[in-house]
């Protein structure tokens, strides 16, 4: 499969559109199965400094970040929704685009779930170059973009009532995943100065942890 970005249906939708909602619950249980949260809580953890500020990007309604400042992480957050109204009173929630946010070299620390696929490798290249910057550490978590996933998604999706937005957005989100480093290339990190690694998982998931050299 080619890589392939397409407009999901959830970025049109008002943070408080039913759909949105629903989405947003389907998003919990896909995150759930996947084991993403849990994938966060492992890796991270060992790698942050004292000192180091961490940021999330596409922080949706936070509750990635409510986790791991539950493990006792501090980090800021990312994304043009409502700052959640339980967000640590002494974390940041920056209600900005991404692909405009200039902030970025405050950051040693970034990390992403499901949220890298949605740029194409134009908008990568733009934001790799902001984040090497600073950022000593980058690490997501995306789709694997393969077919074997839509076909999971196609038949098992239903079956946890999930309605037409996840439906739609799951089959979008896979076609523009990664396989291989294409994500960290597309970054633009040169594997002489960073050392990063991807793997994928059978359950659907493109995980990456870069960390600079020293």
């Amino acid at each position: 499969m080619n890589r392939v970005c397409e407009p999901e249906i959830l970025d049109s939708l008002p943070f408080d559109h039913p759909d949105a909602v629903h989405n947003r619950r389907d998003l919990r249980l896909i995150n759930l199965f996947m084991g993403n949260g849990t994938w966060f809580e492992r890796v991270l953890p060992p790698l942050i400094r004292p000192g180091e500020r961490a940021l999330e990007l596409g922080a949706g309604v936070g509750e990635l970040g409510l986790r791991l400042n539950r493990c006792g992480l501090s980090l800021d957050g990312l994304d043009l929704w409502p700052r959640p109204a339980l967000w640590p009173r002494g974390c940041e929630w920056l209600a900005e685009d991404l692909k405009t946010f200039s902030g970025y070299d405050t950051y040693a620390v970034v990390i992403g779930n499901l949220i890298f696929h949605q740029l194409t490798d134009a908008e990568l290249a733009v934001l790799g170059a902001k984040l090497r910057r600073r950022a000593r550490i980058i690490i997501a978590c995306e789709p694997s973009r393969r077919r074997m996933s839509q076909r999971m998604m196609t038949t098992f999706a239903p079956l946890f009532g999930a309605n037409h937005v996840t439906l739609h957005d799951a089959h979008v989100s896979i076609a523009a995943g990664f396989i291989g480093d294409e994500l960290p290339l597309a970054l633009g990190m040169d594997p002489g100065a960073w050392n990063y690694s991807c793997r994928m998982t059978a359950l659907g998931a493109f995980r990456m942890v870069a960390v600079r050299n020293p």
